[in-house]
């Protein structure tokens, strides 16, 4: 039996149905799934990326700090000679300084103060033991000389900062620093003769610094960290990590290969794939990280990696939705070149048109959803599909969003962080250069903050932070800004000022709202700074140099009995 023209072209207008169908379904499927690993790669690098900017700033972090306790110790002379009974009351208030520093930055295991003499005799020290802070003293005291971030420090000018190599800690001088991943930031100490004395030095626990930056990660994230030499510093596995130690080398460019460039200083930042035999292909994002501008020498290199498999998981629903869309349009294919084999043709082209703009361009265009026929459920569907694909894009970037914010802002009050305020204030001081206007930096500290955590717990303590944070919020003027400096400790920068002599009367009414009772969840409290203020450009002409003179007046006002103010020295203002 013969079949006829019409048949055959019915038959022929089926096959191409099918087979335009089932290749626009796989053209889109493929595309989406590109779209989506595309996507997650650049959230990786994103995510690396902001990690690695948090990272060098807990250690500048912990290099001013360690600068301020040095001068802390130049001003008070524990290492030099002095009677007894002096020597002992400037180490007790030294311990006690070290103590309210590791109070506020868990990330510290220790903070020492090592003599220049006696072979480099620890004279304070004050670690972590668990949940408590305990002072070192007497015997258990060590000699440290023969250590590279003792002698190397010694060597250093004033002001100078070392960063020692990350390595797991084998001092046997410490209750919670054996075999942890940890770095030594020191600074040494002078006397009024610029006469080494002996250095400070702070102790940081990385483990818990990556603890803090990976809190609002997502949990399938696997965090690396290695050396100048590619050693594996920090590893999803704990055993591949600082295998030098053990004798053996694993290093990240024989996981990641392309790392490679990163290592030669090839490339800044890069993303890369590595078979995993656990979890199928890796896809990891990793970035380069200079240490010379956190006091350090070298670099580190930081990176990301997500089991591919995870990353197009989301598109496993979009791919059964297109398996069944394939179905059901080759049967309609059928049906239709039966019925209509000329008639289909153009609608359906004008489709495979409008999915591949989107594909390719990610462009809605105009479909026939209004048509009741086989037409309008084909053009339904695929709007559908274009629907899922752009939700899944959306939550993305949305993702990404956030990860921006989280790098710029406190999670607790919602004011800027230190980063965003460095920024400010160098935008500000720019303007301030170029209009010749001036500016005012005030650095506030809540007085006996610790005793309301203690008394009535860190959720109240959280709660008068909020409230402070909003209250010195409404304190400003919309030009101005506010954000958390850490802790307790707020910073506030009033920009494009006409005379510096306006900031006292400024000054004055912030020191008078704390004078008012607080209602705070139920609790009726006495909420009282200390603040102290410095002025561009009397006191500095940098965001440092003014940030250290707002600090040190505030800690006159703390020296002068606390719930006042302070401006700099030279102003004779208080």
């Amino acid at each position: 039996m013969k079949l006829g023209i019409g048949a055959k072209l019915a038959g022929l207008i089926a096959c191409f149905g099918i087979l335009v169908t089932g290749l626009t379904g796989y053209y889109s499927y493929v595309n989406s799934q590109a779209l989506l690993l595309n996507a997650a790669e650049q959230n990786l690098l994103a995510a690396a990326q902001v990690l690695g900017r948090n990272l060098l700033a807990s250690l500048d972090n912990g290099s001013k700090d360690v600068r301020v306790l040095a001068s802390l110790a130049q001003a008070s002379r524990p290492v030099g000679n002095l009677d007894q009974a002096t020597v002992q009351r400037l180490e007790s208030e030294l311990s006690d300084t070290f103590s309210s520093l590791l109070t506020v930055h868990p990330e510290y295991l220790q903070v020492r103060l090592i003599s220049a003499d006696w072979f480099g005799l620890e004279r304070v020290r004050v670690e972590r033991n668990g949940a408590e802070l305990l002072r070192i003293e007497g015997a258990q005291l060590q000699e440290k000389a023969h250590f590279p971030y003792v002698f190397e420090t010694l060597r250093l000018p004033v002001g100078a900062v070392r960063l020692s190599k990350i390595v797991t800690a084998h001092e046997e001088d410490g209750h919670e620093v054996l075999n942890r991943p940890s770095l030594q930031i020191s600074s040494p100490v002078f006397d009024a003769s610029t006469k080494t004395r002996g250095l400070v030095v702070i102790t940081l626990d990385l483990n818990q610094v990556f603890s803090q930056l990976q809190t609002d990660l997502p949990s399938s994230y696997q965090l690396y960290l290695s050396n100048p030499q590619g050693d594996f510093l920090i590893h999803p596995d704990p055993m591949q990590a600082f295998g030098f130690e053990r004798g053996r080398r694993i290093l990240i460019q024989d996981q990641f290969p392309p790392v490679a460039a990163l290592l030669a200083g090839e490339r800044r930042s890069l993303i890369a794939q590595a078979p995993s035999t656990q979890n199928g292909n890796l896809v990891g994002a990793f970035v380069r990280l200079p240490l010379d501008q956190v006091g350090g020498t070298g670099f580190l290199i930081i990176g990301l990696s997500q089991p591919k498999a995870v990353i197009v998981e989301a598109g496993a629903h979009l791919a059964r939705r297109i398996i069944q869309i394939v179905t059901a349009l080759s049967l309609l294919a059928i049906f239709l070149a039966v019925l209509v084999s000329r008639a289909v043709t153009g609608p359906l082209n004008a489709m495979v048109q409008a999915i591949q703009r989107f594909s390719s361009e990610r462009q809605l265009s105009s479909l026939p959803l209004q048509r009741r026929d086989e037409i309008g459920l084909l053009a339904r569907s695929f709007d559908q599909m274009q629907t899922e694909i752009l939700k899944h894009l959306h939550e993305l970037n949305e993702n990404r969003r956030a990860l921006d914010h989280l790098s710029q802002h406190d999670p607790l009050t919602g004011l800027p962080n230190r980063r965003l305020f460095l920024d400010r204030l160098e935008q500000a001081l720019a303007n301030a250069r170029r209009n010749g206007t001036a500016l005012a930096v005030l650095f506030v500290d809540l007085d006996h903050f610790k005793e309301i955590n203690d008394r009535f717990g860190h959720g109240l303590g959280d709660a008068v932070l909020t409230t402070v944070a909003a209250l010195l919020k409404s304190a400003i003027r919309e030009v101005d800004s506010v954000a958390r400096w850490g802790g307790d400790e707020f910073v506030i920068l009033f920009d494009a000022m006409d005379s510096p002599r306006h900031v006292q009367n400024i000054v004055q009414k912030l020191h008078q709202r704390f004078q008012s009772r607080m209602l705070i969840e139920g609790q009726e409290l006495k909420i009282h700074a200390s603040i102290g203020v410095s002025l561009y450009p009397s006191d500095g002409e940098t965001a440092e140099t003014l940030l250290l003179q707002a600090d040190r007046a505030m800690y006159r006002a703390k020296k002068d009995g606390r719930n006042t103010f302070s401006f700099n020295e030279h102003d004779g203002d208080s």
